[in-house]
């Protein structure tokens, strides 16, 4: 699997990544979650948004054994990240001031994770489990 692979699923699941990384730091956990995630609705539609990822993560052991369930999976990916980036675009169009740098960042990041996946033949071919990578 490329490292593009990994990367994107990681990027789909970052609001899992900073919960673990919050329960990991106890005291400061709290705090670190309220900076990133200061509407707590937010934080749930993140998490929300980040079970196809860690799916993925647990069914890439098994893409062997469920070749259709792991073809399928990249459209699921796919359609995770169009959402979460319309999520963020209705968002900011209506209510401006809650774009920052860093979720316009994490945006155009969503937006080159899923034309990675839609376009970039390697990454296409990790779906495909007969592929072999040599």
């Amino acid at each position: 699997m490329p490292l593009a692979f990994w990367a994107i699923l990681l990027l789909q699941a970052r609001t899992w990544v900073l919960f673990v990384m919050a329960g990991a730091s106890r005291q400061q956990g709290t705090d670190l979650l309220a900076l990133f995630y200061p509407d707590t609705r937010a934080f749930w539609l993140g998490l929300a948004s980040g079970v196809p990822a860690a799916l993925g993560l647990l069914l890439t052991g098994y893409r062997h054994k469920l070749p259709r369930l792991w073809q399928a999976w990249r459209w699921v990916l796919s359609a995770s990240l169009l959402s979460t980036a319309g999520w963020q675009a209705l968002s900011w169009w209506r209510d401006d001031e809650t774009m920052t740098a860093l979720s316009l960042t994490v945006f155009l990041c969503d937006l080159v994770a899923l034309l990675a996946l839609l376009l970039w033949q390697r990454l296409r071919d990790c779906f495909d489990p007969d592929y072999h990578a040599g």
